[in-house]
């Protein structure tokens, strides 16, 4: 397969890449693009097939959800069944932004896109370059990180091309990302707000909004953890690929001041 390279400025867009890139995940393609905290690999969230595709070229556990990217906060009507109001006071204060929020789905989502859940996860990125593509595809995506399972994440181009180059359409290269930390995940599926995952904003910042907030035992490492609701929950999510050295030293060093 052929991989376009598309070089996108956020300050100056190009919208005839953009629509380039937008054909291709209206016709079911595979699009890896930039967001504020890292790059993502991007399908039709509706499209049952193309979000196959994704877990296919990602070697990504099928039990291991995606996150919805939507353009305008009116669609997450689209995404979710209900909005509750804890929802909305944080889509309020932290979207366009990286925050990702779990609440129940609407039947239009496919099981493939939540891992066969009744729960969503979904947001609204920042990057001027995520938004218009989200917008000119006509469709929310769904999209994990752009690297092959395990692997960190990409915060550049690069590191995606290295990864996908010759397995999927369209690469945009708009640099590299601002945040380069994932979204800060929380669960308001049930009647206590829970932090699945620590991200781009602080547990703090959202207990000024909503109160208290739990936090999961996955983060607490208590045990074993529950049933997977969102990305970075794995036991094993990120693993560099990188030899460690040990070393072992049997004399004492006097440290002068």
């Amino acid at each position: 397969m052929e991989t376009k390279i598309l070089k996108i400025n956020a300050k100056r867009i190009d919208y005839r890449k953009i629509k380039i890139a937008a054909d291709v995940l209206q016709k079911g393609g595979l699009v890896a693009f930039p967001t504020e905290t890292v790059y993502g690999l991007g399908a039709d969230a509706f499209n049952a097939k193309a979000v196959r595709k994704i877990f296919e070229v990602k070697k990504r556990p099928w039990h291991n959800p995606l996150i919805v990217h939507i353009a305008n906060k009116k669609d997450i009507k689209k995404v979710c069944k209900a909005v509750p109001k804890k929802a909305k006071q944080l889509i309020k204060k932290f979207w366009p932004g990286p925050l990702t929020l779990v609440l129940q789905k609407n039947k239009k989502i496919p099981k493939e896109v939540c891992a066969g859940l009744n729960t969503v996860a979904v947001r609204m990125p920042k990057h001027k370059v995520a938004l218009a593509l989200i917008k000119a595809s006509k469709t929310p995506i769904a999209a994990p990180s752009a690297n092959i399972a395990t692997k960190p994440s990409a915060t550049n181009a690069k590191d995606v091309i290295e990864d996908f180059l010759g397995k999927i359409e369209v690469i945009i290269d708009s640099g590299k990302t601002n945040i380069g930390l994932e979204s800060t995940i929380i669960d308001l599926s049930t009647e206590k707000p829970v932090l699945l995952r620590p991200g781009g904003i602080t547990l703090e910042e959202i207990e000024k909004v909503i109160g208290e907030v739990e936090i999961h035992e996955s983060i607490l490492k208590k045990g074993k953890a529950a049933k997977i609701k969102a990305p970075g929950m794995m036991k094993k999510h990120y693993a560099p690929k990188a030899k460690v050295i040990l070393l072992i030293g049997n004399k004492k060093i006097k440290l002068k001041n």
